[in-house]
């Protein structure tokens, strides 16, 4: 569920990334924690009294379909913190107010929000084993990204052709697939001909490069990868996420992407808050 309000929640997207298409609304059951502790709602008998309870209810309030990935604690006092489909939101302990928007925290010049959603991308991406992926890496890579792709993305064949110069740079990229037309799609099918080709990594290099992959059916991750970005709030690829689970704008050239990666190495993951801007 992407939408609350017709006029909230509508989600950006970068210029270098391409945009998704609308999708199906799919549940949400994201198995992680904010940076308080707040735990998926759909996994905890929420006290309806309780603060968690009162702003899980005023979400529901606004659209009864929606699934709340996480609640708890927010870092201000006298609000929750909610996060649905990669959305922070923050609603007051009574449930009146509900606040849409970065949290930033001009002291330490960092991204609240973006904390508890860093730990939500962190625990779904848990879930893929490396297996479920297509990876180019180095022998031994400095850093390992995950990249939501889609083969009919321009910039997602972009990032692609410059592949080997990742590589160089010390970073591996773990492709997960996201055909951003959805499930009735032909780009749906053709990532699902790609997981199942023998050799995968040839497969999208030649999807990519616009070329015809043999139809092939099997036994494959991608309506899962697929549910698993929209449960993250993906609204266009390529989406690159940090092994810290920090989300980083779209296509960035291999030594931009370096060099953001060295920033949050060097900082502890307190550059989450200026990488986006």
């Amino acid at each position: 569920m992407k939408l609350l309000l017709p006029a909230m929640l509508i989600a950006s997207f970068s210029l270098t990334a391409c945009a998704q298409a609308p999708a199906p609304d799919a549940q949400r059951d994201a198995d992680a924690t904010t940076a308080s502790g707040a735990v998926p709602a759909s996994r905890l008998d929420v006290d309806p009294a309780s603060a968690d309870g009162r702003a899980v209810e005023a979400i529901r309030k606004i659209n009864p379909r929606v699934e709340v990935d996480a609640v708890g604690a927010a870092p201000i006092e006298g609000f929750r913190e909610v996060i649905v489909s990669g959305q922070v939101l923050y609603v007051s302990d009574d449930g009146r107010y509900l606040l849409q928007g970065s949290l930033f925290d001009i002291e330490q010049r960092r991204d609240l929000s973006e904390v508890g959603l860093a730990k939500v991308r962190r625990a779904l991406l848990a879930e893929v084993p490396e297996s479920d992926r297509i990876v180019f890496g180095p022998p031994a890579p400095t850093y390992t990204v995950t990249v939501f792709t889609d083969v009919e993305c321009g910039y997602c064949r972009k990032l692609h052709q410059e592949i080997d110069e990742y590589n160089r740079q010390g970073i591996a990229i773990q492709y997960v697939a996201f055909p951003r037309m959805g499930p009735a799609s032909e780009d749906f099918r053709t990532m699902e001909a790609v997981w199942c080709a023998e050799d995968r990594k040839q497969a999208l290099t030649d999807a990519k490069a616009g070329k015809t992959v043999p139809s092939r059916r099997c036994t494959n991750p991608v309506a899962m990868h697929y549910e698993l970005g929209q449960r993250i709030g993906l609204s266009g690829t390529p989406l690159i996420i940090a092994e810290d689970g920090t989300q980083l704008p779209g296509y960035m050239p291999p030594a931009a992407l370096r060099a953001a990666l060295d920033d949050l190495a060097k900082n502890n993951g307190s550059a989450a808050a200026t990488i986006g801007g």
